[in-house]
């Protein structure tokens, strides 16, 4: 017997735009969607149609726990009704999406997933800092900054250790112990970037070294939900901004003389 189905869907990093093709029919084929804290309600004119359920959570304050939402999904599903889980960024990076899959499977569910656009690699990219660069970093990694347990992620003190790229995410609560981690590696110099709002019109950016970027956090209020980018990469940042304000120098000085 049908017993529903369970989409899960990747929002992408905040901008509306950055949601997939797929992940929009997701939404208008929708009889219920589930959505988080950092989806833009925007999304949803996607699904007029459809139940909508908020079920993330702002600052410690949850609207449902994850039990009650796993339930909520197998309830709404069993009345062969298809669910979207709408969440931010993409579902497999942090989301607990495959989580909320397998339960929903146990069930009897239909279950698949829409990758989305990951904010671990696209809020630094709309800030002209790639993960990856020829001749600067090989790797990188993505974190998070605080374990289920609430504490921060041994992977971080790997992490410190390597020439690689580090994306922290939901790690401002833990800035201090990161950064220690990587003075004791004597990357004291390394540049280091903090997003917050990444992708959207409340976006905020702090620049700094792994030295400095505590004062420049406070200094411009930035806090979660941010990113923190550690690495040699973040200054190329700069120079993008250096080339393109000499190129319109030029440009100018090209017009007056004509």
């Amino acid at each position: 017997m049908y017993r529903g189905k369970l989409t899960v869907v990747g929002a992408g990093p905040g901008d509306v735009d950055l949601i997939t093709l797929k992940g929009v029919k997701a939404l208008q084929a929708a009889d219920v969607v589930l959505y988080d804290a950092l989806v833009d309600p925007q999304l949803l004119d996607y699904a007029p149609n459809a139940e909508q359920i908020f079920v993330g959570k702002r600052k410690g304050c949850y609207a449902y726990q994850q039990d009650q939402i796993n339930e909520l999904i197998v309830s709404r599903a069993h009345l062969n009704k298809h669910v979207v889980r709408l969440k931010g960024g993409d579902p497999f990076v942090f989301g607990r999406g495959a989580e909320e899959m397998e339960y929903a499977a146990k069930q009897g569910v239909e279950v698949a997933v829409v990758p989305g656009i990951s904010s671990s690699v696209s809020v630094p990219a709309f800030q002209n800092i790639p993960v990856t660069k020829r001749g600067a970093t090989e790797s990188f990694w993505v974190i998070t900054g605080t374990t289920k347990e609430h504490k921060l992620s041994k992977d971080v003190a790997l992490a410190a250790k390597s020439n690689a790229t580090v994306v922290i995410l939901m790690g401002m609560s833990k800035l201090t112990e990161i950064m220690e981690l990587f003075k004791n590696e004597g990357k004291s110099n390394v540049p280091v970037a903090i997003i917050q709002n990444g992708t959207t019109d409340k976006e905020k950016i702090g620049i700094g070294t792994v030295a400095s970027i505590e004062y420049k956090a406070r200094e411009q209020q930035l806090s979660n939900p941010a990113i923190i980018i550690i690495g040699e990469v973040v200054s190329h940042r700069q120079r993008i901004l250096e080339v393109q304000r000499e190129y319109n120098q030029k440009e100018i000085v090209l017009l007056e003389k004509e």
